[in-house]
């Protein structure tokens, strides 16, 4: 069903147009997990617990977004946690390497960065394999890379430190600065990239063509292709949309240490691509909202942190998310039959 049908849907029946809606298996499970974390930890709800849950769910959230794009319109990247390292790699390597001021750095890892989408993209076009064996070669290849070259250019494991650095401090207060209200709350500028590309994306998939295209081609590519949706090029815009979160979170990444560790972002991908499940998009495509994909964030930020509050072993943490992915997952279909029930 695209957007512009399923507005049809909800306007034609007010009284069902809460279950028309992805995300709402997942705001019951964020108000849940909400609920229960509140019970079992003081600290939760306080100011400084809050303002470090958000920004958990920030780091998260930038990535889920597109990531749930991109299965709306019917494909996986399984390169998105690596990809993330690649972009502080390059622009932390070629800012130290040329001597030159960061921003330098910054705009060459988003080309690179970009170069991998688009290589996502057009292999997955071109040669019709599916995206998963085509990211999970791009996982290995940019897993390997990040680990080798970053040895052979530094002799380590990590790269040098950029912070002393010309245009460290301006570049750091776009993507890694924070603002202070009172003694406790600190609001991180993730947070506002996270609710902005929440925004855009929301905007993109239900208020422009290009949203219908992004169903159209998740629920059946060749009957879109038939009349007349461009799926190549909207496929391939989709990966560099994810590209281009994965170059603005490896810049905060960056910018909120100066150095990057190369082994970082293995197994992230399998989390960005859970938040968006959890959110209401269905692994066949088709199926999805850009606003479930960050309150499937904000779930796993209330979690991680939670279980810290609780003191709890933090190893409980990947039970639970495993956990919510299931009841949210089954939850979501209920939702779904629900809704097209009485549509």
């Amino acid at each position: 069903m695209t957007a512009a049908a399923t507005e049809a849907a909800v306007r034609r029946r007010p009284g069902h147009a809460l279950f028309a809606r992805p995300e709402l298996g997942s705001v019951v499970g964020a108000v849940a997990v909400l609920v229960f974390f509140a019970v079992v930890a003081d600290s939760f709800l306080r100011p400084a617990g809050l303002s470090t849950v958000v920004y958990a769910a920030s780091t998260i959230g930038i990535m889920a977004v597109p990531v749930a794009l991109l299965m709306i319109g019917g494909e996986f990247d399984l390169s998105t946690g690596v990809m993330v390292t690649t972009s502080a790699l390059v622009s932390s390597m070629v800012s130290y390497q040329l001597t030159a001021n960061v921003w330098v750095g910054v705009g060459v890892s988003l080309l690179a960065t970009l170069g991998v989408g688009l290589f996502n993209g057009w292999m997955l076009t071109r040669t019709g394999l599916p995206s998963f064996i085509i990211t999970l070669g791009t996982f290995l290849m940019l897993t390997g890379l990040n680990l080798g070259a970053t040895k052979l250019i530094s002799g380590t494991v990590s790269t040098p430190s950029i912070a002393d650095m010309e245009g460290y401090g301006s570049a750091g207060a776009l993507f890694a600065s924070q603002l202070t209200f009172g003694d406790d709350v600190r609001l991180r500028v993730t947070v506002l990239w996270w609710l902005g590309l929440t925004a855009l994306a929301t905007w993109v998939l239900l208020r422009t063509r290009a949203g219908n295209w992004i169903f159209a081609v998740g629920g059946n590519a060749e009957a879109a292709r038939a009349v007349g949706v461009p799926v190549a090029r909207t496929k391939i815009g989709l990966y560099l949309g994810v590209a281009l979160c994965a170059w603005i979170l490896g810049q905060h990444l960056l910018f909120t240490y100066g150095v990057v560790q190369s082994g970082e972002g293995v197994g992230n991908e399998l989390i960005y691509i859970a938040a968006a499940v959890i959110g209401g998009c269905l692994l066949t495509g088709g199926y999805g909202s850009a606003v479930g994909a960050a309150v499937g964030a904000l779930i796993f930020g209330m979690t991680s942190k939670g279980i810290v509050y609780a003191q709890w072993d933090p190893n409980w943490f990947k039970f639970f998310l495993g956990a919510m992915l299931l009841l949210a997952t089954l939850l979501n279909a209920w939702i779904r039959r629900r809704s097209e029930a009485t549509a």
